[in-house]
């Protein structure tokens, strides 16, 4: 048989695989055996050391041994012929309750994180020192290496990778988090992937169970809705039942929520803060280990007390970590009215459907996820319902004497709603918002058993379903895709229009043409697409062009690249016509199509980009700086290239005659001319070889155009070119031309990735500590005091240095200002402990904080050196930073002898603030933390 022909012969199953948070399943159909049904695959795990048992469900809990932890073969599964150096499952959910600091959870939360790299090793989040670390997308894909080795064991007649397999996610996954979803079953050796949503997959297990008389228990013109909410994520899901041309019932799923972290796990985490007051009486809060226990033994205690039968009461006990832990321990005593005031009043409250969820964050930020700012569901549901109050409406529909917004079936579906009393509350919620006049209404429940196993089922079904068989709902795309223009209506400002792109409702496979707009696509040069999605505007049709409203449109990450074809140079353009189309997966193509010939480029989601917090830790509004008059940027341009030209104008008198040109303060050029200037100097960037005052002036204007390195479009392009035109080397070795070198570097470093700043911060810290002493003793061999200190500064500045590279330089840099350090160096050495250490980071991913034990250390070496400068007490200020966050702030012990150190120095009272409370900083500690002037318009958060 050929290749081709074994691609187009169906597989003998067809599998559904549950990627949760808490817990995966896997049901699979074998089209062998007539009548068909599906199974249920269990799933071999170890259960306990030296045991494996197969179980319906697998936990979504990674666990890595200590060396010597367990007895060797303990951790043995029955495919391999050795361990793993991690196992997954049940075990791994046991142990880690016990030792937090090995374990990983809660993954696929991670996997749809904007505020961290989600393609690095980052968990366990604040994990041992000893524990290796793995990605968001490592660790999901070993949920399902894992499946995969279990089947192949089972079936090694039909490996998993050539067989049907549907793998479910959240309905409100962005485009970022459904494409890494599919890397991590590549990375799992499953290149065969079809994406299906929860809520979808659940109604699909419904429509099978009930496979006799599922047209019998709805009616044409009924609402249905889905209500899912998991251990991570919550999920509301609206399908309209409709009357088919054949006169069939007809499933269209015509609404979807926004996505939503917001599930189990904010219960186990409130539930946890409650606890820890009545532990606690008033002491200090738990220190991250013992408060790591405690919120892994609320998961178990909530699921005893929400669940069927609960006991009046439940005993917990924390296991003793400390003197302060009498006997050992402490224990608590949890009521039902503990968890109805924690639980139902906090996440369910009653409230009038015309609540909106609060915008305030609610402080549950403590393993470093964006948890949704309101835990109270119910105000979530309440706008979802008003928001969608006609979707799926027929045109011409008569009007109905109930409110449009309200559903007429409800279907649960997740690990939360598995509580009867959680179910009862959502019901009557409900019922108090839609019975009105009506007094005999009240909503359907539809019977969904085993909401542990639905979704796994529902996407075996759908892949029965994909083979035509059953009954399908139509699920077009759920919101509208949009791409923003530049102003094409008369009197539009910039970037306030969009251009609908792919409508709601389009059909995976389906292709938008948009040939009734044609546009000019600039070539060889970096351009950037803004992108907004809407789950509101459902109607707006392609090619329509509407007003970008926040309220309505979300942004997005932005497409950004360079088009190229055969010798195209800046400046040339070509007339093209866009097309989009919906892939199987649900993911977004793009193509520019030229007008007038055959060239064609597609335009992908750059994953790599928008997976990483390159713009997250700032905000900015430089392109609202406004654009300088031609004359003027043609003018500055004139300068840049007479000083750079054989025999131009003397270079030390560049910034002079731009000022003059510019007609500006030179912290008043706006980012627009900062960019533009970039770009003249890399034209003329040949003329730094004229003589080492030209490199200086060329280095630091370069520097100076493009800092930070981000917070305009394309500024990740411009920094990669700068980098590839410098090549590393300096073309003339003098002392001003090294020490400018690092000025360029540190500006811009908020732009590096972390490779390049890797390769910077090697060389320096190899020599760092024999240079400072070398100036210290007046000998510096060529290296002058100027040159060290900016070298420091870089080294502070590269926030995307791991960890144990940052405590090595933080150490080298202690051990410098406790031995003789140079006055000369002594400022920039403090600054840039600061920065390695400090607890809220200017750019960089929160997984390379340094831990909080770490910084009580260096605050404790420095309160004990002499001098109370401004600069020492800024530091210190960024050391012992209040955050809210456990993992991240020094115990309160260090937190009080900070406070009275700062009252001892005289320090500014808002240091004092920024230590004892969350707040910002101010603009002058915004320069002072950046290490420079910040462009107009761009402030750290």
């Amino acid at each position: 048989m050929t290749a081709e022909a074994a691609d187009a012969t169906p597989s003998r199953y067809v599998v559904g695989l549950d990627l949760g948070t808490t817990n995966c399943a896997l049901a699979y159909v074998d089209t062998a055996v007539d009548p068909t049904r599906i199974l249920t695959f269990a799933v071999p795990q170890i259960v306990a050391a030296g045991q494996v048992e197969s179980r319906e469900t697998l936990p979504s809990f990674h666990y890595q041994p200590a060396a010597g932890e367990f007895a060797q073969g303990a951790l043995q599964l029955p495919w391999s012929a050795e361990a793993a150096p991690y196992f997954v499952g049940q075990f791994a959910r046991d142990q880690g309750t016990l030792t937090p600091g090995r374990l990983i959870n809660s993954a696929k939360s991670w996997l749809c994180h904007a505020g961290v790299d989600r393609t690095a090793d980052l968990l366990p989040w604040q994990g041992a020192a000893d524990v290796e670390r793995y990605s968001p997308v490592a660790v999901s894909a070993a949920y399902i290496a894992h499946y995969r080795a279990a089947w192949d064991h089972q079936f090694p007649e039909a490996p998993l990778a050539e067989q049907d397999f549907i793998l479910t996610l959240p309905a409100s996954f962005d485009e970022v988090a459904r494409e890494l979803t599919v890397r991590a079953a590549r990375q799992a050796g499953l290149q065969r992937v079809v994406l299906i949503e929860e809520p979808q997959a659940a109604f699909y297990a419904w429509i099978n169970k009930h496979s006799g008389d599922w047209d019998q228990l709805v009616a044409p013109g009924q609402k249905i809705l889905v209500c899912d909410i998991g251990g991570g994520t919550t999920d509301f899901t609206l399908i309209r039942v409709r009357r088919g041309p054949d006169g069939l019932v007809q499933f269209h799923r015509v609404a979807v929520g926004d996505h939503l972290i917001l599930g189990g796990d904010n219960l186990d985490l409130a539930l946890a803060h409650h606890l820890e007051r009545k532990l606690m009486r008033g002491e200090e809060r738990l220190d991250p280990r013992a408060w790591s226990v405690l919120v892994r033994s609320c998961r178990q205690l909530k699921e005893v007390l929400l669940g069927p039968n609960p006991p009046a009461s439940y005993t917990l006990t924390l296991p003793g970590a400390g003197s302060k832990l009498i006997g050992g321990g402490r224990q608590v005593t949890v009521t039902w009215d503990d968890v109805q005031q924690v639980v139902l009043q906090g996440f369910f409250p009653e409230i009038a459907l015309t609540a909106q969820p609060e915008a305030a964050r609610s402080g549950f930020q403590e393993f470093g996820l964006p948890y949704a700012a309101d835990p109270a569901m119910t105000r979530y549901l309440a706008a979802f319902l008003t928001t969608h109050r006609h979707a799926g409406d027929e045109p011409g529909a008569a009007a109905t004497a109930h409110d449009p917004a309200r559903p007429d079936l409800l279907l649960f579906n997740g690990g939360v709603v598995e509580s009867t009393v959680i179910r009862q509350r959502l019901v009557d919620q409900l019922q108090s918002w839609f019975r009105g006049a009506d007094a005999q209404w009240s909503i359907q429940v539809l019977d969904n058993e085993r909401l542990d196993l639905a979704v796994a089922r529902g996407a075996a079904y759908y892949g029965m379903v994909r083979r035509g068989q059953g009954v399908r709902i139509a699920a077009g795309l759920a919101r509208t895709y949009y791409v923003g223009v530049e102003g094409s209506a008369a009197g539009a400002a910039p970037g306030t229009q969009a251009l609908c792109l792919c409508p709601a409702g389009l059909e995976p496979g389906e292709e938008v043409d948009l040939t009734q707009h044609t546009f000019e696509l600039r070539l060889a040069q970096p351009i950037e697409l803004p992108l907004f999605v809407s789950s509101t505007r459902l109607t707006d049709r392609p090619g329509d062009l509407v007003t970008v409203e926040r309220e309505q449109l979300t942004a997005l990450p932005p497409i950004r690249t360079v088009f190229k074809a055969g010798k195209s140079v800046a400046g040339d353009s070509v007339r093209v016509i866009l097309k989009a189309r919906l892939t199987e997966i649900g993911t977004l193509d793009l193509w520019c199509s030229e007008l007038d010939g055959q060239r064609s480029w597609k335009l992908l989601f750059d994953v790599r980009s928008t997976t990483q917090t390159d713009v997250t830790a700032q905000a900015s509004v430089a392109h609202e700086q406004g654009v300088l008059d031609e004359t003027i940027l043609t003018a500055a341009s004139q300068v840049i290239r007479e000083t750079f030209r054989a025999g131009g104008s003397d270079p030390q008198s560049l910034m002079k005659l731009l000022g003059e040109a510019i007609a500006l303060p030179r912290e008043a050029w706006p980012p627009s001319l900062l960019r533009q200037m970039w770009e003249e100097l890399l034209l003329v960037e040949s003329g730094r070889r004229l003589s080492a005052m030209h490199e200086a002036r060329w280095l630091n204007l370069t520097g100076f155009s493009l800092r930070p390195g981000y917070g305009l479009a394309v500024d990740d392009w411009r920094v990669a070119e700068t980098w590839k035109r410098l090549n590393g080397k300096l073309v003339h070795p003098a002392a001003n031309c090294r020490a400018e070198w690092w000025i360029l570097w540190r500006r811009i470093a908020g732009g590096l990735t972390g490779g390049q700043q890797q390769a910077l911060a090697a060389p320096l810290a190899a020599s760092l500590k024999d240079g400072l002493r070398a100036v210290g003793k007046s000998r510096g061999g060529g290296v002058t005091p100027h040159e060290l200190a900016e070298q420091c500064r870089l080294l502070g500045s590269l926030e995307w240095l791991s960890p144990p590279f940052k405590q090595q330089l933080g150490t080298q840099l202690l051990d410098v200002l406790e031995g003789a350090c140079p006055d000369a160096v002594r400022s920039a050495v403090v600054w840039a402990l600061g920065r390695l250490g400090a607890r809220r980071p200017v750019y960089g991913p929160l997984n390379a904080v340094l831990g909080a034990e770490l910084a009580a250390e260096w605050l404790e070496r420095l309160l004990k050196l002499e001098g109370d400068d401004a600069g020492a007490a800024f530091t210190v200020m960024l050391l012992a930073r209040k955050t809210d966050d456990r993992y991240r702030d020094v115990d309160e012990r260090t937190r009080q002898r900070v406070l009275k150190w700062l009252t001892k120095v005289h320090a500014a009272e808002h240091l004092h603030a920024l230590v004892n409370e969350v707040h910002l900083l101010e603009g002058a500690e915004q320069a002072q933390v950046f290490g420079d002037s910040l462009p107009r318009g761009l402030r750290i958060l």
